[in-house]
């Protein structure tokens, strides 16, 4: 998508400067540039993000034929770290509220899935040194929950690289869904929670996982395919003890490695179970697709402020290019719709159909 229509101009549409007025408001900041805004800066990396450039320099030389007010890479430097990352953090909220307005709703017994997990970004550990890991490396995550079936960026927290993903996971999941997550935002104290809270989930268990006082539930045929068992139980020990009991279906992975889930789900069958964890990997599609498209494992900066703004333009644009593909489908003739690939491939060659763009104009842009 390095050669691709200019996504600045539909931002101009859907984001138009006067909404980053409360935003900046609110956080004290005062924009004194009239030669780089903060709005310039937005477009800026939201045509950086989209068209996989290099990095400031590389920015430099493209601004002008993408339409961007044209700056030295100094300018984009300076001004990407001195805005307060938490301006485009709050709009990628306005983004997916945007974007989910047609669809939102209440949720009783939840049916949709909440997929839950974090993408580490790692560099030198020189180029981040407020972020450092182990050895030589740096590098921060971006803690995410996704509509399952649908592709859909729901929340989004970040931590440098060393935080344990347990301690993001309240941030970005909602009770009115489902949560599907693996070990690593698994604990018996954190099933009591989630059950006193009404918070359903299937989340995987390590796999040394203490049962106690298993009862096997009772079940009509016999275990077919992957499936071992299915019983209820408390999960630990001593103080690690869980005070209520849950549910635990075990199986197998194609390599015959037991699978341990725990749930707090019982009017679904195991089967159902088991289905609904494996729709835990579309999140690991989703981090492979932004990384391969919207340029993320490429950090221009290296202060909190200019890694995260880019981060979170990045993942604004791709909750625009996925409104765009699914409501751009959903609004146009059978023969003009798209698959992923077709999409990717008429933003390549800038043939991004004119119904399309009528679509985006009537039903997106702010009144």
């Amino acid at each position: 998508m390095k050669k691709s229509t200019s996504i600045s101009n539909i931002l101009q549409l859907v984001i138009p400067e006067k909404k980053l007025q409360p935003f900046l408001q609110e956080l004290e900041y005062v924009d004194r540039a009239r030669k780089f805004t903060v709005y310039d800066l937005f477009l800026f990396l939201a045509e950086a993000s989209f068209q996989q450039w290099e990095g400031y320099r590389d920015g430099e030389v493209r601004m002008d034929s993408s339409g961007l007010r044209p700056v030295d890479h100094s300018t984009l430097s300076k001004k990407a770290k001195d805005v307060p990352f938490e301006l485009f953090k709050q709009l990628l909220n306005l983004m997916i509220d945007l974007c989910n307005r047609s669809t939102r709703r209440h949720l009783g017994i939840p049916k949709d899935l909440l997929l839950v997990d974090s993408t580490k970004i790692t560099v030198g550990k020189k180029r981040l040194p407020w972020a450092p890991l182990k050895g030589e490396r740096a590098g921060i995550k971006l803690h995410v929950s996704v509509v399952a079936d649908e592709g859909r960026l729901y929340k989004v927290t970040e931590t440098t690289g060393n935080s344990h993903d347990f301690k993001s996971c309240p941030e970005v999941i909602d009770k009115r869904f489902i949560l599907v997550a693996d070990r690593a935002y698994g604990g018996h104290k954190r099933f009591d929670d989630y059950l006193e809270q009404q918070q359903f989930f299937v989340i995987r268990l390590k796999d040394n996982t203490l049962f106690q006082s298993p009862v096997a539930r009772t079940r009509s045929e016999p275990f077919t395919g992957t499936l071992e068992q299915d019983f209820t139980c408390q999960l630990g020990k001593g103080q690690r003890l869980s005070k209520h009991r849950f549910r635990v279906v075990i199986l197998k992975d194609p390599q015959g490695n037991p699978v341990i889930l725990a749930t707090n789900l019982h009017w679904h069958s195991a089967e159902r179970i088991a289905e609904i964890y494996r729709k835990r990997w579309q999140i690991e599609v989703f981090f492979r697709w932004i990384k391969q498209h919207l340029n993320i494992p490429t950090l221009f900066g290296t202060t909190p402020n200019a890694v995260y703004g880019q981060l979170y333009t990045a993942l604004l644009v791709y909750v625009l290019l996925k409104f765009l593909f699914d409501e751009g489908n959903a609004g146009v003739h059978w023969s003009a719709k798209l698959t992923f690939a077709d999409f990717d491939r008429l933003f390549t060659l800038q043939r991004l159909p004119v119904e399309w763009i009528t679509f985006l104009t009537n039903n997106l842009a702010f009144p």
